[in-house]
């Protein structure tokens, strides 16, 4: 079993709870209509060890990278 699981399947609750070991850090990437992610998160938020809410868990991240990336590259394309 992983000690790191990444949900980014595109499907509600697809990843089962039952299927993360204890104390794995869990990342859900997805978000769907019914403010769910890929992995069913209620069986196991009290056996892991750090997960990411949804809503509101990588979108920020996503959001904060994006912006980086673009700076960065205006800043190359500007020659700086």
């Amino acid at each position: 079993m992983a000690a790191i699981v990444v949900g980014a399947v595109g499907k509600p609750q697809f990843i089962k709870g039952d299927w993360i070991r204890d104390s794995a850090v869990v990342i859900d990437a997805g978000y769907h209509s019914q403010a769910t992610g890929d992995i069913e998160l209620s069986n196991v938020i009290d056996r892991c060890s750090a997960y990411t809410p949804v809503p509101g868990g990588v979108g920020p991240m996503t959001i904060a990278l994006l912006m980086a990336q673009t700076f960065a590259a205006a800043e190359k394309a500007l020659g700086r």
